[in-house]
């Protein structure tokens, strides 16, 4: 067997041709067994006494079962041992280069690739790992170049993978889609890429493609935990929740600790109102993912369903430290604050959601109603006619259909400032549920009452079960009522069902 024989060999048991490992940063393989290395090293070290330590095959081995093995700086100096010996092989210098990415010294591995390619300029491999290397270094367009090269060269679905998750880290959702169906024409049995596939179709709402592209990699592979994770999310999403909490019993299976699973299944109950249970589980997720913001945004959700104030405020305040770019993050802190009879700081709340949020109009509606509580009916109406702003927008980009909650709120309070009579609303999508906690003679005299922050929560909290996953340092939200979207990685992770919020917050 030759050596470059060998060396595809060996990294066919590390990954797809020698750049499925290079994403892992350590070993995951061994060659054989033990006794089978201990021999292997003894006939190595045999033939490098006959040779005087000049065998160049000896030595290539040698360093590849070093790397497998972890000995990854080992592997390293025996690799420019062998490029020293051989100074125009290209494999020598590939392995080089591979060895000082596998260290994490990402800058170094471009250069040596750079001069395996002036060596071999038709080795796909080469453009591949650059564009990884080049990832890393978050050079996207050359990381972009290189891989394109690679795909000229020989099409594999690896390359089209991590081209894709340029678009991503990118933000560009319409071009990682075009890439992956194009990965997912080359390769239609590949049950990653319709996973991923199915994910971008499910973050855009075309739930249609999605439940398509995850139903045919559940075909292919009846146990991929990330499509029946994604089928179960969407499940949630349009309030199955009993068949969602069915198929998450099959993901249980196979990742026992996944965050985003306890997750999803905390929320299943949140939206069986089975509040225990939901802070149960969530309290779980949280213990496997302690940094993960929709998670501690989830857990101050329920605590504010169940009336709990002080420890909603805990985890809407940990929530904010991790994502602190989210205005609804901060209405429904305000909201929590104003329950704990803190209203100079529930003030400051709501003035920094309004700050970051541009488009939703139940932040202006809540601290309208704080202010007119307190006396400031300038103040009041100032957000008010905010709120009338939003509201128009909304309705104008497009056909949104409001909460009842947030109509019958808002109407109570423009009647209280002598307002809002030409705000004309679209008809809500659901009947009116039930009304103010406080009692009244009659209509005029409960507006002569404090408009109760029950109601204000209550929307809040529909928001926010609606809200839309947001890039990392992305302000402002999107509309209140479209269903909650599937992060990409690791596993989905989805908020309650906004049809179920506003019914629970009336709950004692």
């Amino acid at each position: 067997m030759t050596r470059l024989a060998r060396e595809r060999k060996e990294e066919c048991v590390e990954g797809k041709a020698g750049s499925g490992s290079l994403s892992c940063g350590g070993p995951q393989h061994r060659v054989g067994s033990v006794p089978l290395a201990i021999r292997m090293l003894a006939v190595i070290k045999e033939q490098l006494q006959e040779t005087q330590g000049l065998c160049e095959y000896a030595i290539y081995v040698q360093a590849l079962i070093f790397r497998l093995e972890g000995n990854i700086q080992e592997s390293l100096e025996l690799f420019q041992t062998c490029a020293v010996l051989s100074p125009q092989c290209a494999d020598n210098l590939k392995q080089v280069a591979r060895s000082l990415f596998l260290l994490g010294k990402h800058k170094a591995a471009t250069e040596v690739y750079n001069e395996a390619a002036k060596l071999n300029q038709k080795d796909w491999e080469i453009c591949h790992n650059l564009g990884v290397c080049y990832i890393y270094l978050k050079q996207f367009n050359k990381a972009q170049d290189q891989l394109h090269n690679a795909l000229q060269l020989n099409k594999h679905d690896l390359t089209y993978i991590m081209l894709g998750k340029i678009h991503l880290l990118e933000g560009d959702l319409d071009k990682a889609i075009e890439i992956y169906k194009k990965a997912v024409e080359f390769s239609p049995e590949n049950t990653e890429l319709l996973t991923t596939l199915g994910l971008l179709y499910l973050q855009l709402g075309i739930y249609q493609k999605a439940f398509e592209h995850l139903g045919n990699a559940l075909t292919y592979d009846p146990t991929n935990y990330k499509a029946i994770l994604a089928a179960g999310s969407m499940m949630q999403t349009h309030g199955d929740f009993d068949v969602a909490l069915t198929k998450y019993r099959v993901v249980a299976c196979a990742v026992p600790e996944s965050p985003p699973l306890w997750n999803n299944i905390g929320m299943c109950f949140f939206g069986k109102k089975k509040y225990v249970a939901a802070i149960s589980c969530l309290k779980r997720a949280n213990y496997l993912a302690p940094f993960d913001w929709k998670i501690l945004y989830n857990l101050g959700l329920v605590h504010l369903t169940m009336q709990q104030y002080a420890s909603a405020f805990h985890f809407l305040s940990a929530a904010i430290n991790f994502q602190p770019k989210m205005g609804e993050l901060y209405m429904l802190l305000a909201v929590a604050l104003t329950n704990l009879e803190d209203t100079e700081n529930a003030k400051r709340a709501y003035a920094e959601a309004v700050r970051l949020d541009k488009c939703n109009p139940l932040v202006n509606l809540n601290y309208a109603v704080l202010l007119y509580n307190q006396g400031e009916k300038q103040g009041a109406l100032a957000q008010y006619q905010e709120m009338e702003k939003k509201v128009n927008l909304l309705k104008d980009s497009s056909s949104l259909e409001f909460d009842s909650e947030m109509v019958e709120m808002a109407q109570k309070l423009g009647a209280a400032l002598q307002v809002g009579e030409a705000l004309v609303w679209t008809k809500p999508g659901k009947d009116p549920k039930s009304k103010h906690r406080t009692t009244s003679t009659s209509k005029a005299a409960s507006f002569q009452q404090p408009l109760g922050s029950n109601q204000a929560l209550g929307q809040a909290m529909s928001s926010a079960a609606a809200h839309r996953k947001l890039p990392s340092g992305a302000g402002g939200t999107s509309q209140p009522t479209k269903p909650p979207p599937l992060p990409l990685e690791p596993e989905p992770a989805v908020e309650a069902s906004p049809a179920e919020a506003p019914s629970q917050i009336r709950e004692k």
